[in-house]
């Protein structure tokens, strides 16, 4: 049976062990791969991992020999689902690998915006410590997160992580209700009482036609007058204009990013443009300790394990 990885540069596999993938199935495996590659590359395989690669309704219809896609990665929106049931492919995701990763990065963000690390690590090196006039520099104003109200947007695997972390600094953690969820929703809050009230919004939401742009200026406005946002879900869940405008206006008091609408983003991408203030941005890298991208290898190692058994896992389509 044949394989085809198109991504794996994505895994830095120099870094990991891939014994237990590299014996399953006769592979062959591929650092990066353009849109134009796609077809070709996937000519006569059944099995397809993809992490990052776009496989869409065209390139699926183009490709009849598959029939396991295998997302290397919890979020399945570079993948069209409807198409690829249409023509009967299992796609299998990966989920809870990332949960520490995933978590600890969300409260570095957090960190470094309510303690204003950045600017004061500037200030250190730029000289400005040195030359002051007391033994330290209080001018970038900074905040407890003891007592502050933590507001949770997706409360699946990594959410809940993000929220256990936040009580541990004595955050109170509320959750908004799920947009899957009908009826009664026991131990959320609307999201119209979730806004005003939070001091700190983390997304943990997957980007679906319901989510997208979620964060627009409406939803802004709603928040708390200072409030910090956080977002290590997926870029497509914020209108990025509209996030640069409340920085900017000083509607909001920051926001710590490790995703971007697109990526990598291009040179004029509106949040990177020079002024916005208190905005700190990672380049998608809250998932990659090398840790979680073993943890991720094995489990795409067991999903074809459970295919091939006929009992597949993790199946979204």
């Amino acid at each position: 049976m044949q394989g085809v990885f198109l991504d794996t540069d994505t895994l830095v596999p120099d870094e990991l062990d891939f014994t237990a993938f590299d014996n399953m199935l006769s592979w062959t495996l591929h650092p990066q791969t353009r849109p134009d590659q796609r077809v070709a590359r996937l000519d006569g395989a059944q099995v397809v991992v993809t992490n990052k690669v776009v496989l869409d309704a065209a390139t699926l219809k183009a490709c009849p020999s598959l029939k396991l896609i295998c997302i290397c990665a919890t979020g399945t929106n570079n993948v069209d689902l409807a198409a690829a049931a249409a023509q009967g492919i299992t796609v299998c995701n990966v989920t809870g690998y990332a949960r520490a990763s995933v978590a600890q990065h969300t409260m570095a963000l957090l960190l470094s915006l309510a303690a204003r690390l950045v600017p004061y690590h500037e200030d250190v090196r730029s000289g400005r410590w040195s030359q002051a006039p007391q033994f330290c520099l209080l001018d970038h104003p900074m905040t407890e997160l003891a007592g502050k109200t933590f507001g949770v947007i997706g409360y699946g695997d990594l959410g809940r992580e993000a929220a256990r972390l936040a009580e541990a600094f004595g955050m109170t953690v509320q959750i908004a209700e799920s947009f899957q969820a009908q009826g009664n929703q026991s131990g959320r809050v609307p999201m119209a009482s979730l806004l005003p009230a939070a001091d700190v919004i983390s997304l943990h939401c997957p980007l679906t036609p319901q989510t997208d742009k979620l964060v627009d200026a409406a939803f802004l406005s709603q928040m708390k007058p200072g409030a910090l946002l956080l977002n290590t879900a997926r870029g497509g869940l914020i209108d990025e204009p509209a996030l640069a405008e409340a920085l900017r206006s000083g509607q909001l008091g920051g926001a710590g990013l490790d995703v971007l609408s697109s990526e990598p983003p291009p040179a004029d991408h509106p949040l990177l443009a020079d002024g916005i203030p208190n905005l700190l941005i990672t380049p998608h890298n809250a998932w990659g300790t090398r840790e979680s991208r073993q943890r991720v290898l094995e489990g795409v190692v067991e999903n074809i394990r459970q295919w091939q058994a006929g009992s597949p896992i993790n199946v979204v389509s």
